[in-house]
Order: C-alpha cells, then structure tokens, then sequence
C-alpha cells in the first residue's frame, strides 16, 4: 500500500493546536503497516471519551470540546482516521474500504486497551464508531452520536448527499477548509481554515476525502448494506445510553436521529437535542455547547 504522511511542519503554525500529538501503527491489511494519530487530553485515570471525528476532518476539529471537557475531569481521546489529520494516508482510492476503516478504529482500541467507552461520533466516525459499537457492544458505556447516520442503501440517498458525492469526485482543488466553512453557520477565522487545509499538501494526500463518500451505502446491494444492517440488528439490543445530539441546520443528517432514537433502547427516554444555529459541524458552531453536554452525560450517567 502506497502511502502518504504530511510533514509535521504542516501543523507547526497552527495556533489552536496545542495539544501534544501520540501515535500509534495499525495493520495496513497487506503486511504493511500505517501510523495513526490521536490526542490523548484530561486524566488518565478515568473512562475514555473516543471522539471519532467526520470526513473531510480530523481531531482539529473537537479541540474546543476537548478543553471544555478535559477541564472537567474527563479523559478524551481523539484519532485521526486514516487518510486524514496526522495519520497516514493512502494514496490510491481503492485501499479505502468501510471495512478496512472499522478495522484500523478496532485496532486502534486494541492498542490502547480501551475499555468503557464513552463513544462521540459524528459525520463518518459515526459510520465507522457504530460499527465498532454494535460488533464490540461490552467495550462501551454509552454513545453520543451527532450528525451522523447508519445507511444501509435501503432508502434512497438526498440529493444534497447525492450532489456532495458528485462535488468530491469532480471538484479538482477540493479545498477542505472551505468545504468546512461551507457546514458551518459561524464564520470560521483564516487560521483555522488553513488548519483544515494543513494535512493536505496537495491533491494526492486527498484520495480518503474524496473516496470516503463514495463508500457511504446508497443502494440495497452496496458492499456495505448486509455490514451495516447487521450492526442496526446488533444495536436494536443495545440498551446502555444513547444519546443524540443533532445541528438544526443540517442538511446531511436531517432527521437521522429519530431513527437511532426509535431502534436503539437505550436512546428511549434520554434527553435528546436539537442545538439551535448549527449546521454540519457542530464541533465549530457549538463547541461549549457540546462539551457541556458531553460533561453532563458522562457523569449523570455514571453516577446512576
């Protein structure tokens, strides 16, 4: 597997980025293997909070959320996903699988020996993260999933889905940070568009931000419709917390909720929300928001 990683040099300027980077390799699937980065913040003593980040992100993303809930005792620990941030990134199209994803999540787990979980998703980490959760239910203590989804290719996809897929095949700059600002209903500073930005060089460290849509199950028979039914069959039995948390201007996820919150028993009776003035990437519109959230979850739930 031919791969790519982006000169730390890359991050070196990026002002809000003051967390210390920690690396881990997991198994490329071809005896090779792949670096993979995360941030590890708050104390080491207490239960994780995994906060898998969406597509085209990386762990930038929840840096604010990671300050509000470090600050209040919790330990939070945030990947990369292949093909993004700091981690590695391969350079062809075809060795981006949603089952080569869930598997490098897994062993990312692994490595750390994580265990009660306190899962945040959004966007693809709740793609990936809750297939880990429905093949690995007793690693996790409960779930907080924002604007995200679990297709199966069974309803038809939207077209602003349909028009995303198009834009990332076809745009040839792909210029993340602004597809970023694009979700976002609060402007985002220059800084932190170039940090988007940062990972990716240039067009050929973008093979997962433009693959990783395509992977995303829009027909009955998509390769990964029979995986993913099986892990709603896997959830419709999971009964420990589940909450979501949702952006009302949101024209990706729109709705998906009430599907976790109808099938998944432990999303029955949780306090859900709708976070007003907050498009697609909730991390920047409602950082403070979502990190009080996160804190109150965590503990009430623990403490019950």
């Amino acid at each position: 597997m031919q791969t790519l990683r982006t000169p730390d040099s890359r991050f070196d300027t990026i002002r809000e980025l003051v967390y210390r980077p920690n690396y881990v390799h997991v198994e490329a699937g071809d005896g090779t293997s792949l670096r993979m980065h995360y941030l590890d913040e708050g104390p080491r003593g207490t239960d994780p909070v995994l906060m898998l980040h969406g597509e085209p992100s990386w762990s930038f993303a929840y840096r604010r959320v990671i300050a509000g809930c470090a600050a209040a005792g919790l330990r939070c620990i945030a990947p990369d996903l292949i093909g993004f941030g700091r981690s590695d990134k391969p350079v062809q199209a075809a060795d981006h699988t949603y089952a080569r994803h869930v598997t490098w999540v897994l062993q990312f787990l692994d490595l750390l020996g994580l265990e009660r979980i306190s899962l945040l998703c959004h966007d693809w980490g709740g793609l990936i993260g809750l297939r880990v959760v429905a093949e690995h239910p007793n690693r996790f203590a409960r779930v907080i999933a924002t604007n995200t989804a679990l297709p199966t290719g069974d309803r038809p996809p939207s077209e602003t889905f349909l028009a995303w897929q198009r834009l990332c095949q076809r745009d040839p700059d792909l210029a993340v940070g602004s597809l970023v600002q694009s979700n976002c209903v609060l402007p985002l500073s220059p800084d932190v568009i170039a940090a988007y930005d940062a990972p990716f060089p240039d067009q050929s460290y973008k093979a997962g931000v433009r693959q990783l849509p395509m992977l995303v199950p829009v027909r009955p028979d998509d390769p990964a419709s029979a995986a993913n039914r099986a892990a709603w069959e896997a959830l419709s039995g999971f009964e420990k917390p589940f909450l979501t948390v949702f952006g009302d201007r949101d024209p990706f996820t729109a709705g998906a909720e009430r599907a976790f919150q109808r099938k998944i028993p432990g999303a029955r009776g949780k306090p859900h929300i709708i976070l007003p003035n907050a498009a697609h990437f909730i991390q920047e519109d409602a950082a403070n928001d979502l990190a009080r959230i996160i804190v109150s979850f965590v503990k009430d739930e623990s403490a019950a």
